[in-house]
């Protein structure tokens, strides 16, 4: 249902994903630009920061998971999930998961296939390197969400607009997940304080693993780490908070 909502409840669904590949046009042609032909910066060669935005764009919306926990506090439906047979959380990753499943298709597979033809090597560094890929997005996953339904129990003990603890959101992540580009890059050794904060371990950790420029056991063990960090805390928060939800509507 949620991977056929795409179309019955947004007839903009292709301009938005027309939008993202051109996002990722706009970035691959920036970094030939800064870089050139054989530039290499901070461990980082000129090819595999292309396939580190590529591959970024590919699965961004994994990377940054997201649930529709804060839609339903505007539209006034998060009762709704409360009244079905499933976990508060499994209902939300469940709709996430199926939200996925058609932008895999529509999106991420052809962009994979266009990668020749942008000049890029979309695979990973080697094959090991995309087995734990896969084992660290789903760590990636399990980090995001938790930080999903935080920010979400905090929205609803501060009683604060939705939109605007999500605009925070996302400003603070787009600087500090590596989504915009590789932490390594930034100024000041900024990237390695941030590479040990939770939303490094949701975006730059995957992709470090994917183009080879990080050692995956260390990365992935933060990542574990704070997975369990964050779930008891996410699930303590909602404890304290789901029936206050009411006052948005819900």
């Amino acid at each position: 249902m949620a991977a056929a909502a795409f179309v019955g409840d947004s007839r903009l669904f292709a301009f938005d994903y027309a939008l993202r590949l051109l996002r990722v046009l706009l970035l691959l042609a920036l970094w030939r630009e800064i870089l050139g032909p054989d530039g290499e910066t901070a461990g980082y060669t000129i090819a595999a920061v292309l396939t580190y935005t590529l591959i970024g764009e590919v699965f961004a919306e994994q990377l940054s998971a997201r649930t529709e926990l804060t839609q339903t506090f505007w539209e006034g439906t998060f009762l709704n999930r409360l009244l079905q047979p499933v976990g508060i959380v499994g209902i939300f990753v469940a709709e996430m998961v199926g939200r996925w499943l058609f932008s895999l298709a529509i999106f991420s597979l052809p962009l994979l296939l266009l990668a020749p033809l942008l000049g890029v090597d979309p695979r990973p560094v080697d094959p090991a390197a995309g087995a734990l890929f896969l084992v660290s997005l789903v760590l990636s996953v399990s980090v995001g969400v938790a930080i999903d339904f935080i920010f979400g129990g905090v929205t609803v003990a501060l009683e604060a607009p939705v939109w605007l603890i999500d605009y925070i959101r996302g400003a603070v992540a787009a600087v500090l997940s590596g989504a915009v580009l590789p932490l390594a890059l930034l100024p000041w050794g900024l990237g390695a304080v941030f590479d040990l904060l939770p939303f490094a371990a949701t975006v730059s950790t995957p992709l470090r693993i994917y183009v080879g420029t990080g050692e995956a056991l260390p990365l992935m063990l933060v990542q574990l780490a704070w997975s369990i960090v964050l779930w008891p805390l996410a699930l303590w928060i909602w404890a304290a908070n789901r029936e206050r939800v009411v006052g948005y509507g819900g």
